[in-house]
């Protein structure tokens, strides 16, 4: 057995007996220290009741917007401990307004694509960013990824697995070059 398959293993069998409660222990993890995604548990349990789907991607929101805050401060008290040590403070600054200036992209990119959440939360508390577009744009990005995924589930059943395994990472590319030119436009009309 593998590494990633021993982890998903491990995943499944500690936190999938809790159903509800496991899935919020583990998308607080997932958010601000775990390697793999919420999914892992989320689709199990969304297969295993599809009219429970919209709950479970509530309950993986709320797990991981709050696993986000706790990895934002985990970034804040680390620069404290760490940052300081090696980097002058001119440098921090001028990463923290490079941060500042597409924070609200980077925690929504981050949450809804699979590049690994936690490196923007621990992040955002590193260069201190606004901690309320921060909470703001993690409840936006993990609640459409997770409740677009029930949807998927309720619509399509175990069908959609394969297809969201096959093409995940491009949907999500998709969606966010939508964004990106979308807020282009919006700003150029603006």
């Amino acid at each position: 057995m593998g590494i990633v398959t021993g982890f998903v293993s491990y995943v499944d069998r500690v936190f999938l007996p809790y159903g509800a409660a496991g899935l919020f222990s583990y998308a607080f993890i997932e958010a601000s220290v775990s390697p793999f995604p919420v999914e892992v548990l989320m689709l199990p349990l969304m297969i295993a009741e599809p009219t429970k789907a919209l709950w479970f991607a509530f309950i993986a929101t709320a797990g991981s917007v709050f696993g986000a805050m706790f990895g934002y401060w985990l970034g804040y008290i680390g620069k404290i401990a760490v940052l300081e040590k090696f980097f002058s403070k001119d440098k921090i600054a001028k990463v923290h307004n490079m941060y500042n200036k597409y924070e609200s992209w980077a925690v929504f990119i981050a949450g809804f694509t699979p590049i690994p959440f936690k490196l923007v939360t621990i992040s955002g508390g590193v260069f201190y960013i606004n901690f309320k577009k921060f909470v703001l744009f993690s409840i936006l990005s993990r609640g459409l990824r997770f409740f677009l995924e029930a949807g998927f589930i309720i619509l399509f059943g175990n069908q959609i697995i394969e297809f969201l395994d096959k093409n995940f990472e491009i949907l999500t590319f998709a969606v966010v070059v939508f964004l990106i030119i979308a807020y282009y436009i919006y700003k150029k009309i603006k």
